[in-house]
């Protein structure tokens, strides 16, 4: 046979395999206080709004092994509830860590705009309260999750930030968009911690900007997987410099290291929005070609939300 009708014939099955993974399936379901969401029948995550929660949040985030990227809470960290948006120090509230009275975020209840396919579209609104102090926030979020490849997980998670009042949000490490991994994919128990730039760990990427960051790790001899944060290049600040921890904390983190050093400052009014997209992959970031996502998310545009 020639290197032609070879050739002719791999790409065929690299298109015939393209094609028939396009028509992997979603689905999302809400089920009393969540909305799980599944690929081809298998379960990847559920999208958490219970009253009684500090704010909405994803758990578990699943890779393609069907295990978790991502863990729920311990002792030590009882406030790092697996993929989640929050912040402290938000006009004297914390929107953020355990305590109901210190602030929440509460989803004024999420819709399904598409429920099966190619992809998943949640919208959500939320509330930011506390007891007996006027509110300083609302957002409005907007959640698109899909199966690029069957290595491949996706979420696109868009928020829209309105400030309801005056808001002063002081230095705090504890803002916006997190992700805490489960122990076994961290640098703790032997696994990746590495920004855009090849650095490596919390002493590499601590406070260093970078489009994106992600942990991996090997959960054993025959499976490697973990999760990945692109920022949008539309994001005030970009690209936010890094909150790190080899336990398995990544974020970026603007409010840690605003300009003046001091605090950040949302007039009365003004409206911020954000985009993130989380990946979470089979392999390492150079396999699951990490580098090149961040370049085909960061040519698309970051769509408003109103």
């Amino acid at each position: 046979m020639t290197p032609y009708r070879l050739l002719l014939l791999a790409t065929g099955f690299l298109c015939t395999s393209m094609i028939a993974h396009s028509q992997a399936k979603l689905a999302a379901t809400q089920v009393g206080s969540r909305i799980d969401v599944t690929v081809d029948g298998k379960f990847f995550t559920s999208y958490r709004f219970a009253a009684d929660e500090k704010y909405p949040f994803f758990f578990p985030v699943n890779g393609p092994s069907g295990a978790s990227v991502t863990s729920m809470r311990n002792g030590e960290y009882p406030h790092h509830s697996s993929l989640f948006f929050g912040c402290d120090k938000v006009n004297g509230g914390n929107y953020w860590q355990e305590g109901l009275d210190r602030g929440r975020i509460v989803s004024k209840g999420p819709v399904i705009e598409t429920a099966s396919g190619k992809e998943i579209i949640i919208r959500d609104a939320c509330d930011w309260t506390r007891p007996d102090a006027p509110q300083p926030l609302r957002d409005s979020r907007r959640i698109v999750i899909t199966a690029p490849s069957p290595q491949l997980r996706q979420i696109d998670f868009t928020i829209t930030l309105e400030a309801l009042e005056n808001v002063t949000i002081s230095k705090t490490n504890h803002s916006l968009f997190s992700a805490r991994m489960d122990p076994d994919l961290t640098p703790v128990f032997g696994g990746t911690m590495i920004n855009a730039e090849g650095a490596l760990g919390e002493k590499g990427t601590f406070g260093k900007p970078s489009p994106w960051l992600a942990c991996f790790g090997a959960r054993d001899a025959k499976t490697t997987e973990g999760l990945a944060i692109l920022q949008h290049p539309a994001n005030p600040g970009y690209p936010s410099p890094w909150f790190t921890r080899n336990y398995g904390f990544l974020s970026p983190t603007p409010m840690f290291w605003p300009s003046n050093d001091k605090e950040t400052l949302i007039a009365k009014g003004a409206k911020l929005q954000l985009g993130y997209r989380v990946i979470v992959f089979s392999g390492t970031t150079e396999t699951a070609g990490i580098a090149a996502a961040f370049q085909q998310y960061s040519a698309s545009p970051l769509v408003a939300i109103p």
